[in-house]
């Protein structure tokens, strides 16, 4: 073997073995988050049931949709009769933060492929956005960390989907799991998630009208329309301070 060879197959090696720490980072730091996950999870598989959806049908619903807000609208809408043009107009508004999101994670996508850019953003959830994005300030990165934010997004979506449908599943036989406080469990897991990325109160202020909107509505009209009406006020909330 030349020496240009033997230099070439020992970077091939370091590049490798960077790439499996970056990765096992990553899902060591979701772990966290991850125990958060699995009550919430059963909460929704236990909800679903309740619904009327069978374990598979949660299970397909969370394995494709990795969103965890919209599917909780989805479930606390099902009802008879469907009404199928309100959940996916809900489930689209729920999901329309990921619009924002995509927006900020496509500066470390750049230069990227489009089908691999478009293959990492199907894992985009809230917290492996989060922790994505977070650890590309700490480390003055310009380019996404692809390891870390697999390693972060593989156990995340893998956990989500799994105890989802573990809690449909069992559902008959655990029974109603909020009984136990543990629809908290995603509560806990955002507000940690808010304290990492908190950078003052002015850049909150957009998300402290949509809540005050969404909770004042939720509390004066019937049915999931605090939904929309929180995250509209968010939106021109943000636009009209960017113009100011």
């Amino acid at each position: 073997m030349s020496l240009q060879t033997s230099i070439y197959t020992q970077s091939i090696d370091t590049t490798q073995s960077n790439e499996k720490t970056e990765f096992y980072r990553g899902a060591k730091d979701a772990i966290p988050v991850m125990l958060g996950f699995i009550p919430f999870a059963m909460v929704l598989g236990a909800s679903a049931v309740g619904a009327g959806f069978k374990w598979y049908e949660l299970g397909l619903l969370t394995t494709t949709n990795l969103a965890g807000g919209s599917e909780f609208t989805v479930v606390s809408l099902w009802n008879n009769p469907l009404n199928i043009g309100l959940i996916v107009v809900m489930a689209t508004l729920v999901n329309s933060r990921h619009i924002i999101m995509g927006a900020n994670f496509s500066l470390l996508l750049k230069d990227m492929p489009r089908k691999k850019a478009l293959a990492l953003l199907f894992v985009m959830i809230d917290e492996s956005w989060a922790m994505a994005v977070a650890d590309a300030k700490q480390y003055n990165r310009t380019r996404l960390n692809v390891p870390y934010y697999l390693g972060v997004a593989g156990v995340l979506c893998l956990t989500w989907a799994v105890f989802t449908t573990l809690g449909a599943y069992f559902a008959p036989m655990i029974g109603d799991l909020k009984q136990y406080g543990m629809d908290m469990a995603f509560t806990a897991v955002f507000l940690v998630l808010l304290k990492g990325m908190w950078q003052g109160l002015k850049p909150a202020v957009p998300w402290l009208v949509s809540l005050a909107v969404a909770g004042v509505l939720h509390h004066t009209i019937d049915g999931a329309w605090y939904v929309a009406g929180g995250a509209l006020a968010g939106v021109l909330c943000a636009f009209l301070m960017e113009r100011e």
